[in-house]
């Protein structure tokens, strides 16, 4: 069986998309010892981030564990993440001081 879709780090709010994945498929993956089944509510393209967690506006969406930016909106369980609604805080010199 392919892996559709790996999640790094438990406390992760995203997995990453090893494969393309169509809106409306159901993908499998584990997160430490536990499975997670998620339905994909846009279709996503290979190595891009999908939500494993609901992340609010404004609040941080982590992969490695580290913070990779803030949402601009709500952000449900197998939405795609992307630019759409995550504004990234890498390379922002105007956020250094912050």
């Amino acid at each position: 069986m392919v892996k559709q879709a790996v999640v790094i780090k438990e406390n992760d709010s995203v997995a990453t998309a090893t494969v393309d994945l169509k809106k409306g498929t159901k993908v499998s993956m584990y997160i430490g010892e536990k499975e997670l089944d998620i339905i994909i509510n846009d279709d996503i393209p290979f190595g891009h981030k999908l939500a494993i967690k609901e992340v609010a506006i404004g609040e941080h969406v982590f992969k490695y564990s580290e913070s990779i930016g803030k949402a601009t909106k709500d952000i449900k369980i197998g939405d795609h993440v992307h630019i759409h609604n995550v504004e990234s805080a890498r390379g922002r010199g105007d956020l250094a001081s912050e």
